[in-house]
């Protein structure tokens, strides 16, 4: 009927119910459920420098790729009719629109600036409840693919020195945060319904570290 992870409600879902006497629309998956995850790793010891003499093995020796990859599909969130248009007093804005029986087309365009077709959805009845369940709709997933090199250095028998090279995100993937869920300003469409205004990560971001392992 509702859900959020350690929070009165989710970023992606309305707080309340959004009829008390239809409450099969509040029925629905959680809101930080994913339908498709992947994550996979790797750590690999590169074959260089073994046999070398102590310089050339110094140089070219003790090298290890490590990477991480993550892919995931949208988490769901539900579209708000901007107002409470089914005259309950309710200060949550928890009215949802209804489904436009005379729209045609895909509902979900992928598209930054506009996430969802808001002529999927008309206004209900002034002092009825809309029929969109919560979590009809799918946000956008993520991809990222973070890679390091470490190459580690024997200074004494009970010291070690560990350079790191790490890159987060190495393909700068842009992975957006969900989008505006309201539908309507007043009786019209809102400009903004749909629109993306945020990344959930950071751009690619690279950094240079040095260890020191006793």
């Amino acid at each position: 009927m509702n859900s959020a992870v350690l929070a009165p409600s989710a970023g992606n879902e309305p707080p309340d119910i959004f009829s008390p006497y239809n409450r099969h629309l509040n029925r629905g998956v959680a809101s930080y459920s994913l339908a498709h995850q992947f994550n996979g790793n790797f750590s690999y010891q590169l074959p260089f420098g073994r046999g070398s003499s102590g310089v050339v093995n110094r140089l070219i020796g003790g090298w290890q790729w490590n990477g991480i990859v993550s892919w995931q599909g949208g988490f769901p969130f539900t579209p708000l009719a901007g107002s409470n248009i089914s005259g309950t007093g309710d200060a949550n804005q928890s009215d949802v629109p209804s489904w436009n029986p005379n729209f045609h087309g895909p509902v979900i365009l992928g598209k930054p600036d506009q996430w969802f077709d808001p002529r999927a959805f008309v206004l209900p009845t002034q002092g009825t409840f809309g029929n969109v369940a919560r979590g009809s709709l799918r946000g956008p997933g993520l991809f990222s693919l973070d890679t390091s090199f470490f190459k580690r250095t024997k200074i004494s028998e009970a010291l070690n020195l560990q350079f790191r090279a790490e890159a987060f995100n190495l393909l700068n993937h842009p992975n957006f945060v969900y989008p505006n869920e309201v539908v309507f300003q007043g009786t019209n469409y809102s400009p903004s319904a749909g629109v993306i205004t945020n990344t959930s990560t950071t751009s690619r971001q690279i950094q240079f570290a040095l260890k020191l392992v006793f």
